[in-house]
Formats: C-alpha cells, structure tokens, sequence
C-alpha cells in the first residue's frame, strides 16, 4: 500500500505576556488578559478557536510539547494557498488573532472581546517539500503599550512547525450495507484491497462470531414484535476472501421511553473484532462503538462514541472519540487527540506481530491524527471515505480494523434513524 503525502501544521506552545507598564491596576483589565483567546485563521479551512494562557512570569517559557491545534494539507491544498486569485493577489498567510474575554453576556449585558493583537506567517514553498520544518518559535510582540506607546505590548509565544504526516485512503465503492469492495486511492488511480460483506440477520451457530454475539447480548436474542434493529454484522476480507476484522451489534438499537429514537440513555453499540492469532477461527475485541440521536435546538444529531478495549477487555476501556455528526448531512468521525476536547486521551501503537492488534497503550507526545471517515446523513448513499495515518498501519490488517470501525459508523446514521420513518424506496432490502 502506497501512501499519500499530507503535512501536519502544528501551533503550540501557546502564551501570552504582558509588561508591567502595559497594565492597569484595574483587576478587571487583569483578569481580561488571563482569559484570552484566539482565532487561528488559513485561507480554505474553518476558523480554530483556542484558549491562549498567560504567562505572569518573564522567566517562564510555555511547554513546547502542547499542541493548540492543527491543520492537516496535502497537495491541493498547496497548490489552492500559493495561488493568486481574483480577491487576493498574494499568497495567503498563517494569522492568530488574540482577544481579551470571550463573546457572550456578562450580568444581561453584552461583553465584547477586544483585539490584543495579530501574528502572521506567510505560505511559501518550503510548505510543499514534505520535510520537518520548524517556521517559528519563541515570543513575537502583538500589541501595543496603550499606557506608554514608546514601550512595547502585549507579547506572544508560540512555536509553529510543519511535519510531514503520510495518510493511506480508501473508499467504499457503494453503501455499506450493499457489501461493497473497498479500494485505496492514490491520486487517479483505485487499488482493490478489501471486500466488505454486510448481513442483517442473526448470527448463525456456524459462523465464528456465533460465541462472541451470545456472550455479548443479554437475555434472548430470538425475534420479536418490539421495534428494534439488531443482528447486524459486517465482516471485512482480503483479496484472498478471508475475513480479518468484523464488527456487529451487541447492544441492539431501540426507541427509548417517551422518544421515538435511540437516547443516550440506552445507546446502541458495536464490537470491533479481528482475528485472535493464538487461536485459529475464533475473533478477539478490539474496540466498542456505541451511538445514539440527539437533538440540538432544531437539528438532529447521531454521537458516536469508540472506546479501544485494552486486552480486549470491558473494564480495560479507553475513549478515543466522541463525535457529533448531522443526521441529515452527515459529517465526519475522527480519532484525533489534537482535536478531542478529553483529557489525556492516548493513541493506539501497532504491536509487530500487528493484526489489528493495538492492545498495546502508550501516550504519544504531541498527539496527532489517526484517523477519518466521512459519511452521509441518513436516506442518502453514503460511500465512506476513510483516512488513516501510516504510522499506525503496519499491514493489511491493522487497515481492515478501521475499515470495519468506519462500516460501524456508516451504519449507526442508520441504525439511530427515528422508527417512525419510512424506508426511502429502493432500501427495503437492508432491513
């Protein structure tokens, strides 16, 4: 598998100081400087928002291994920033924007933020050599001295690097549920690499998830009148036809009281399976997905929450996404510790005897991306698009478990549909 080339834009080592001379001795304009914010701005991505702390100290040096945030560019993306337009004619620039405060009301009346100041980093080539590149680091004055303008202001530390982040791409070629062949993109060009088998029924006695479906759903798991979907499963095989990761649902997905979809209360939920390389046809857990809707204001969400199982164990659960995504245009999922706003959240590190196994934890300084999938909302033809950094792909098979993460995701804007709507003509048969 060939990988494409994608850069990591990391801004980190975030702080803000002050000169004595610059303050006032009003407290409120104190503790306005210690709540700053920014806005991290680049030309054809969303605006970041980040907290900015401030450094009381003139001896203290912001750790240079926290990550603010991150943008993530391949070649296109490039190609877009360098190029001169209609409504711009230079290239375009890195910008931090900090504020005092933060947007809202304080005591029923409105509190505006108030610009300190702005850093700017130009775009230039060396952003396109794939190479690790430190563009900034250190303190850089943003403001001025508003009690003497002959002093300087307010100051700004950061560290700005560029590291190169190759990615494999793959997509499913049709729905899901229609067991599709997944292929690994590489510009124009599609490479067959896993098929995907999607089946709504029961597992049967002969099939080798049998043991794990039975373990893992309490009470009977026989049919009944009760609304509920269940019984779903999706098995991802190799160019040889044999299945290396599954997933399927334990927990099966039902209206919750007084509602008529699946609650956080009682979400639905999928394992993640491979194959146990100490015993031949039998499947270890590798994570837990579990989803469910929610309504915010007048839109509707479906959250999808994954937990790594350490030693494919319950109680050794390890959350590593929690993600909001449209049930009506759908959205992305993401394990990506530079973007969740948990704590402590670690990534996973292959084992060399690999197989989707990644029961083996350790923090990794500075975080990063893991993966995406990026799916349709409900009632359209989704066709995930997945996104996998190549540092934690070592084989075949440590793809093919995310492959059958994303199926699970695809699968749950489904599975949390409300039980009161009718199937769009044309899926009948996915039911």
């Amino acid at each position: 598998m060939d990988p494409q080339a994608f850069i990591r834009l990391s801004i980190g080592s975030l702080g803000l100081r002050v000169p004595a001379t610059a303050l006032t001795t009003a407290k409120s304009s104190i503790h306005a400087f210690s709540s700053c914010v920014c806005e991290i701005r680049l030309r054809g991505f969303p605006v970041q928002t980040t907290p900015v702390p401030f450094i009381s100290s003139p001896e203290t040096t912001p750790n240079s291994q926290n990550i603010a945030s991150s943008f993530y560019l391949q070649e296109s993306d490039f190609k877009a920033l360098l190029a001169r337009g209609c409504f711009y004619n230079s290239n375009a620039c890195l910008e931090i924007v900090v504020f005092t405060g933060r947007k809202g009301t304080h005591c029923g009346v409105g509190a505006k933020r108030q610009q300190i100041g702005t850093f700017k980093l130009d775009v230039g080539p060396e952003w396109g050599e794939g190479k690790p590149v430190i563009l900034f680091n250190g303190w850089i004055g943003i403001g001025k001295n508003k009690q003497d303008s002959g002093k300087p202001g307010a100051e700004l530390h950061l560290r700005v690097k560029l590291d190169p982040d190759p990615r494999y791409v793959f997509q499913f070629e049709d729905e899901t549920k229609l067991s599709p062949q997944i292929v690994q993109l590489q510009g124009t060009t599609k490479q067959p690499i896993f098929s995907c088998k999607f089946n709504r029924d029961r597992v049967s006695q002969g099939d080798p998830l049998s043991s794990f479906w039975l373990s893992s759903v309490n009470g009977s798991y026989q049919e009944t009148e009760r609304r509920e979907r269940k019984g779903w499963k999706v098995k991802i095989h190799d160019l040889s036809g044999s299945a290396i990761a599954a997933a399927f649902i334990t927990t099966p997905f039902v209206p919750s009281t007084g509602c008529d979809w699946v609650a956080k209360s009682n979400p639905g939920a999928w394992l993640i399976v491979h194959p146990d390389p100490c015993r031949p046809e039998s499947w270890q857990p590798w994570g837990k997905l579990e989803a469910w809707r929610e309504r915010r204001g007048v839109r509707d969400y479906v959250c999808c929450r994954f937990h790594l199982l350490s030693d494919g164990q319950e109680g050794g659960r390890l959350l590593m996404s929690e993600i909001l995504i449209s049930a009506e245009k759908g959205g992305e999922f993401f394990i990506d510790t530079d973007r969740q706003v948990q704590a402590a959240v670690a990534t996973p590190v292959p084992s060399p005897q690999s197989s989707g196994d990644f029961a083996a934890l350790s923090p990794v300084v500075g975080g990063g991306f893991v993966m995406s999938c990026r799916v349709q909302g409900e009632g359209k033809c989704s066709k995930p698009m997945v996104q996998l950094a190549m540092r934690h792909v070592t084989c075949v098979e440590d793809a093919a478990i995310f492959m059958a993460l994303a199926a699970a995701v695809d699968l749950s804007i489904e599975a949390c549909r409300p039980f009161h709507r009718k199937i769009r003509r044309g899926n009948r048969h996915s039911w």
